[in-house]
């Protein structure tokens, strides 16, 4: 029996060093346990996308600067700066976000300008 349990830790200790050696079909078997050599793998960041308030004759200055703030986290002087940006262009950036965040403000602004009867539009579009 002591020769089976020589012969076994011999197995693995070869399929550890095949293992090491970067042979990937080599697999360790332990117990319950399956070992895999590690691989490398690259994490691709999300693509960013611009939050784009659109300027109208109707939604209030202040009214801007708030979605700024409570939205778009903004300081005072930042939102108002961003919103004589739209009121003087016809858009100002808000924001970059990943898609799914993006989206969400853009909903958040809109239903918020909804509610409080504001035609304020906000689109976004890839950076």
């Amino acid at each position: 029996m002591s020769q089976a349990i020589d012969d076994r830790a011999q197995v693995n200790r070869n399929m550890r060093a095949r293992a090491a050696q970067g042979d990937s079909a080599s697999r360790i078997r332990e117990g319950q346990v399956v070992i895999e050599p590690k691989t490398k793998t690259k994490v691709k960041r999300p693509s960013l996308y611009k939050v784009i308030l659109l300027n109208d004759d109707y939604t209030p200055m202040e009214f801007v600067v708030e979605i700024l703030k409570s939205v778009f986290h903004k300081g005072h002087a930042e939102a108002t700066r961003i919103m004589l940006h739209v009121h003087h262009n016809g858009s100002g950036v808000a924001g970059i976000y990943p898609y799914e965040i993006a989206e969400t403000k853009v909903r958040t602004v809109e239903e918020l300008a909804r509610r409080a009867q504001h035609p304020l539009k906000c689109t976004m579009e890839p950076e």
